[in-house]
Order: structure tokens, then C-alpha cells, then sequence
């Protein structure tokens, strides 16, 4: 039985004597696990009950498998996306010939021309032309309008643009901009026809400018020149445009036409071979087969499927409370500890659902089972963190998304290494050699599994560094959750006891100030029983913080107890028997009071009640029986208890009352320190105060043993220098002593 189980301060239900209330009793300890299948079922809805085998992508098919039905093998949705995404860039654009655009641009022109025909018989004529002309959309300068007046200049200039348009305009001319963006081939409909052109064969209106000046009536005039660009300008109109409406739509039918589907595999169709390394078309295919089972069989969320689903979770999540009902009965009897056990399975499942979902590829490595290990292990044992971690690793290794892959190998590496080597954690640095542990294991699985199936040093070196992510991760989310599970459960780990040891603190101050005698009692008393139990393999670190606070009940009436009272004053002498009895029984209730206003963890608690068990207070006991004669209640005259439950509580007791024995002998000879011990111990059996305490003989044996040799250093022989010395007193160990 472990140490750390006998400290743990759960409150438990011993089991009911009824039918009926057996069965209430069972059932409330048994519900965590249906909690637990069932949150399962819905974290991993698949059937994990194995209908095909699923191989990871380069593992080796330990058998051949054979299409039994026709199925389809679907493209994954950014597949599908990116293979949609291309084909519709590879549309070429739609483009339209407008045939009105050559009769509209020779109508304005028309209209110009005759519009400045009447502007020019007025006079002046070339302010009037230039109006007129604004009013047609051409800016014209007073230079160029006068060259406009003239009907010979005017007559050529319009039949030189109109040259222009009859020419190039129905061959199909694109505005300026129309072809920015556009390569390669285009579609150019004209009525019911289209057919393919590329791009650089269209003409432009930059095209069209250079041409036109083949056409120019007066190309020697810089004034007749800028009135012939500025028309061919103005009164052009583009006779291609992009139709933007229907190359969406081209584009739209192409993406359609991909196919989802990427493989079709026709029944009997074997999809690998015995012996054969499982590429990822095979592993596609294997995907695909697996899931048309699970439509075929009702779909997965039908009631039989499910039911069998949540009892196939239940049954390997049953070996685990059996574990735990067998070989750790004190824990089956603490529903919390269960719920703790519960949370923690769950927080690793659903960390598992997560990742295999987030990442294209089931990464075995990434499921957190060192999480749970590593918090169990500090709470509880390495024993019982081992057994959950196989559990965890079966129970997720048997999932539907994590079949085929190496999961169950890898946890069961990973949450073994870690539920071994973390035990205790007193030191900050601690946590660098877990995530050391943890990663040296996920790097060894990574290793021995990259040989098996030919893996490269790439790919064995990404596996050891995914699990060395998650080592830094799984325990530094467990020194995070470790302060809030205690709190739940109860249990003090020893990084609490550490932070109750700091001498520091309000309470053990207030001792060395108001009781200094006491405080000092207790130091002597930390250190042989942090001694002792370390001796017999019980938690010495508890055994010492307890020391520190079981006599702190006697702050509140500190010089009614002798180790702080002056000499010759001693305020019981004016007391009768009882009173005296009561003030130093109270200082257990007081303790205990003053413990729980100040927050002190249950197990130190413990120590202010059962370091003096239910014994007598023997000194007063005497004083009334020597006063009265007969004494009507002797419980007035007893400690309250309870006796010592545990090996640290009872190992406190011991030490209790054998320094309280050795400090009044006047020649504290190790024969003498030994007689006293041995005396106490054998008292305290004999009162019954050891029954309940989870020691053996033996244990008492070392004890004992540790106790003399720790009281032999405290209690040396002493010898002071000759006067000539200064009368400087030296102390050592006398040889005739060590």
C-alpha cells in the first residue's frame, strides 16, 4: 500500500449494510465511467468495434483487403476546392462585337460636323465654333476652331475620321483598358457565332490611333492634327467588349464539372496486398471503405451502433474501476477521487478528438496522455497513474479516427515513461526533467516505430519533434490544473506542504513569538519524525510540516504550558485539577480552529488532532485523584482524538512524547534516551493508541532506531575549556558518547 494513499484525506463512505443502499453505493461510484463512455461516444461518434482494417499511410498491410461492394473514394474539400479553383482560372474570357458601335460613332460625327458648319457662318466664327463644339463633347482651342471654319478643312477632316471608323471599327476594336489582366486566348462572339482569338490580335484604341494616322487629311497642321485625334477620341465606340456576366458563368460550369470523386473502386477490386506498404492512395481508399461500411450498417448514429459504441467505451473503461476496486479500495470509496479520474480522462480524450480533427493527418503524438499521468502520479501514485495511462492508450488507440495509426504504441510509451518518472515534485526545476522524460519517450516510440516501417530521418525527427511539443505542453498544463485538482480533491501534494514549511508564515510566526518554548518543542519534533518516516518510507516532508503546526492550538493560552513558562511561576497551581485538564485538552479543539481559520490543508490538520490520540492527561489525572479520591468522568481527563490513522500522524505522536521524556533527564545517556523510547512506544501500544496506524512492528523497529540515533546527536555530552581559555565554553560530542 502506498504512502501517499494513506495521507490522502478524502472523506469515505464505508460501504452500506441494505440491497438497496449497496446498490445506491455502487451506482454513484459507477456513474463517472458511463459519464465518461458516453462523452466518448461523442467525442468519436465512429464505431471503434473494427468492420476494416484502417493501416496508416507507409505502415505494412499485415493483410489483404478486398473491396466487397462498389464504392466511390471522395476528394477531400480543399482537394476539391483547389482542383475547382484551377479550372475555372483556365476559362478563357467572353467577349461581344457590338455592330452599332460604327453607325453610332458616324451619326455624332455627323452631327458634329454639321453643328459647326452653323457655328462657323457667324461672326466672329471661331467663339462660336468652339461652343458649339463644347456642346458635342470636343474641347477645341481658338487656333483649332479657326482652322475649322473653313468648308474645305472642315469637309476633309470629317471624311478623314470617318475613313477611320468604316475601316477598323467593324473589325472590332477594344476601349483602352479592355484587355488589362487578360492572356492568352479569348472568346469573341459575334451574333450566334464565337470563336477563339488571342489576346495580342485584338486591336486596342491605342492600336486604333496609330493606324488612324494613315487617314490624316492635314497631317502637316499641328492645329489639324490635334482636331483629328481629338475627334477619333471623342466620337469613338469600342465595337468588343468583355462580357463579364457570361465568362462568370463559363466559369461556374467548369467548376462544376470537376468531379468529387476520385477514385472508383469496383467491387472485388483489391486495394492492398498482404505484405505491401500502404501508399496514400491506398490509404484513401481504406478511408473510404471504412466509411461506406458505416453508412451501409445504419449510419453511425443509430441506436444499436450506438449502444454497442458506449458499452464497447464502458467495458475498457471497466478494467480500469476494477483496478481500482481491487487494489486501491480507499479510492473507490471517494466519489471525488472517481470525478477527478473522470475529468482527466476526458480532458485527454477530448484533446485527441481535437487534434486528429484540425490536422489533414492523425498524428499519434499529439494526444496528451502524459497529461493525466503526470497529475495522477503526484496525486496518487505511479502505480495507478500507469494503469490509467494503458487505459487512456487502448481506449483512444481503439477510436475510429485513430484506428490504423500507431496511437495505442505510442501513449503506452509515453504514459508509462511519465507515470514512473514523476513521483513527487519539490522543486521547480522538476518540471525540465519531465518534459525531458516525456520527450525522450515519444523520441525512442518515434525511433523504434520509424524503423519498423522504413520511415526517413525526416519524418522519424518531425515525429520525435511533435512529441517533444507535446511533452512541454502536456506538463505545463498539469503544474497549471495541479493547484485547482487539489483543491477539489483534498489531496496536499508536497509542493503544498512546501509552501506551508516556510517558517515564515502568520501562524509558525506568531508561535515563535508568543510561545517560543512550543515553537521550539516543534523544530525538535520536525526533525525526528521527518527522520523517522523517512526511515520506513513514509512521507517525511508531511510528517515535518505537521510538526510544525500540531501545538499551535496553544497560542491561545501559551504559559499555561511548561515548555513556555518562567521558572517558579506556574499558573496551574492555582487551578483545580479539572480546569487545568480542560485548558490543556482545548489546546487540540482550539488547534484545529485556529488551523481551519487559517486554511490549513486537511492532513495538517490531522496532526493537531491525533498527535495526543484519546490519551490521558495523566499529570492532572493524579492531582485529582490525589484531591478527590475517586474521579466521576475520567474522559474529563483525556485528549479528544481520534488515535492516529496514519503512519506520519502516529510517528508524530511518538516523537511527541518521547522529547517531551528526554528533555527532563539529567544525564541523557544513550542507554537512558533508549529505555525512555522504548518505554513510550510501548505505552502507546498498549493504550491502544496505534491500532488504527498503518505500522508494523518492524516499521516500529526502525522508528526506534532513528529516534535514538537522532536524539544521541541532539542530547551530546559537553565540556567547557581551562579559565586560561578565556572561559569560552566549546561543545562536541564526547568520544566516550558518539
Amino acid at each position: 500500500m502506498g504512502v501517499r494513499e494513506l495521507t490522502t484525506p478524502f472523506v469515505q463512505d464505508d460501504e452500506p449494510a441494505g440491497r438497496a443502499d449497496r446498490l445506491l453505493y455502487h451506482l454513484a461510484r459507477v456513474a463517472p465511467l458511463g459519464v465518461v463512455a458516453a462523452i466518448t461516444y461523442l467525442l468519436f461518434p465512429a464505431a471503434p468495434a473494427v468492420d476494416s482494417p484502417l493501416y496508416e499511410v507507409g505502415s505494412v498491410a499485415t493483410q489483404s483487403v478486398i473491396a466487397p461492394f462498389a464504392f466511390d473514394v471522395p476528394k477531400g474539400g480543399a482537394e476539391l476546392q483547389r482542383e475547382r479553383e484551377e479550372l475555372s482560372r483556365s476559362a478563357q474570357p467572353i467577349f461581344f462585337y457590338l455592330p452599332t458601335a460604327v453607325d453610332s460613332a458616324l451619326k455624332q460625327l455627323r452631327g458634329f460636323t454639321d453643328a459647326v458648319g452653323v457655328a462657323a457662318r457667324e461672326t466672329p466664327a471661331a467663339p462660336a465654333i468652339v461652343k458649339a463644339a463644347a456642346a458635342r463633347g470636343v474641347v477645341l482651342s481658338t487656333l483649332e476652331a479657326d482652322y475649322l471654319a473653313f468648308p474645305g478643312r472642315r469637309q476633309a477632316m470629317d471624311a478623314g475620321v470617318r475613313r477611320v471608323f468604316q475601316r477598323w471599327l467593324p473589325a472590332g476594336i477594344m476601349p483602352s483598358t479592355g484587355l488589362e489582366g487578360v492572356r492568352g486566348d479569348v472568346i469573341v462572339r459575334r451574333g450566334s457565332e464565337e470563336h477563339s482569338e488571342h489576346a495580342d490580335s485584338l486591336l486596342s484604341f491605342g492600336s486604333l490611333l496609330a493606324r488612324a494616322r494613315a487617314m490624316h487629311p492635314d497631317p502637316n497642321s499641328s492645329a489639324g492634327d490635334g482636331v483629328f485625334i481629338k475627334l477619333v477620341s471623342a466620337f469613338f465606340h469600342p465595337s468588343i467588349l468583355a462580357d463579364r456576366a457570361a465568362t462568370d458563368v463559363r466559369r461556374a460550369e467548369l467548376a462544376r464539372s470537376v468531379s468529387p470523386i476520385r477514385y472508383q473502386v469496383r467491387a472485388g477490386e483489391k486495394i492492398v496486398g498482404e505484405h505491401e506498404v500502404v501508399q496514400r492512395a491506398e490509404f484513401d481508399k481504406l478511408r473510404a471503405l471504412h466509411d461506406a461500411m458505416q453508412t451501409r450498417s445504419r449510419g453511425e448514429r443509430a441506436a444499436g451502433r450506438i449502444t454497442g459504441t458506449i458499452l464497447y467505451n464502458a467495458l475498457v473503461l471497466a478494467m480500469f474501476g476494477v483496478a481500482i476496486a481491487l487494489f486501491r479500495p480507499q479510492l473507490y470509496k471517494n466519489v471525488r477521487a472517481l470525478w477527478v479520474f473522470a475529468f482527466l480522462f476526458l480532458l485527454v480524450l477530448g484533446a485527441a478528438s481535437l487534434a486528429a480533427r484540425v490536422t489533414p493527418i492523425v498524428y499519434s503524438e499529439l494526444v496528451p496522455v502524459a497529461l493525466a499521468a503526470i497529475i495522477l502520479s503526484i496525486l496518487f501514485d505511479p502505480r495507478i497513474s500507469m494503469i490509467a495511462a494503458m487505459i487512456l492508450a487502448v481506449l483512444v488507440g481503439g477510436q475510429g479516427l485513430y484506428r490504423g495509426t500507431n496511437a495505442t504504441f505510442m501513449n503506452l510509451v509515453a504514459g508509462a515513461a511519465t507515470a514512473l518518472s514523476v513521483r513527487v515534485i519539490r522543486r521547480r526545476d522538476q518540471a525540465y526533467y519531465s518534459i525531458l522524460t516525456v520527450a525522450m519517450a515519444y523520441a525512442f516510440a518515434a525511433i523504434a516505430i520509424g524503423l519498423t516501417l522504413s520511415w526517413t530521418p525526416t519524418e522519424i525527427g518531425t515525429s520525435m519533434a511533435r512529441g517533444a511539443g507535446n511533452a512541454l505542453v502536456s506538463v505545463s498544463l498539469a503544474l497549471i490544473l495541479l493547484p485547482l485538482v487539489e483543491r477539489f480533491t483534498g489531496i496536499t501534494t508536497d509542493l503544498t506542504l512546501l509552501e506551508y514549511s516556510d517558517l515564515n508564515r502568520p501562524l509558525l510566526r506568531r508561535l515563535s513569538m508568543e510561545a517560543p518554548g512550543t515553537f521550539q518543542h516543534t523544530l525538535v519534533i520536525a526533525n525526528l519524525a521527518e527522520s523517522a518516516c523517512n526511515a520506513i518510507g513514509a512521507n517525511g516532508l508531511l510528517a515535518r510540516v505537521g510538526a510544525y503546526y500540531h501545538d499551535i492550538g496553544k497560542l491561545e493560552r501559551p504559559h499555561y504550558f511548561v515548555e513556555n513558562q518562567t521558572r517558579g511561576r506556574n499558573p496551574h497551581d492555582t487551578l483545580a485539577p479539572d480546569a487545568s485538564a480542560s485548558i490543556i485538552r482545548n489546546h487540540i479543539t482550539e488547534g484545529i480552529a485556529l488551523a481551519r481559520a487559517n486554511r490549513l490543508p486537511p492532513p495538517i490538520i490531522a496532526f493537531i488532532a491525533e498527535h495526543h490520540g484519546t490519551g490521558a492527561i495523566t499529570y492532572f489525572l493524579e492531582r485529582a485523584r490525589e484531591r478527590e479520591g475517586a474521579v466521576p468522568n475520567t474522559q474529563e481527563f483525556e485528549y479528544p482524538g481520534p488515535v492516529p490513522q496514519t503512519a506520519e500522524t502516529a510517528v508524530v505522536m511518538l516523537a511527541d512524547g518521547i522529547e517531551a521524556a528526554t528533555r527532563v533527564l539529567n544525564d541523557p545517556t544513550p542507554r537512558k534516551v533508549r529505555d525512555v523510547i522504548d518505554h513510550i512506544v510501548a505505552q502507546r501500544i498498549t493504550q491502544g493508541q496505534l491500532r488504527d496506524a498503518p505500522l508494523t512492528l518492524r516499521q516500529l523497529d526502525v522508528v526506534k532506531e532513528q529516534f535514538a540515533r537522532t536524539l544521541s546527536g541532539m542530547t551530546h555530552g559537553r565540556i567547557s575549556y581551562p579559565a586560561s581559555s578565556g572561559g569560552i565554553t566549546a561543545e562536541f560530542v564526547s568520544p566516550s558518547r558518539s
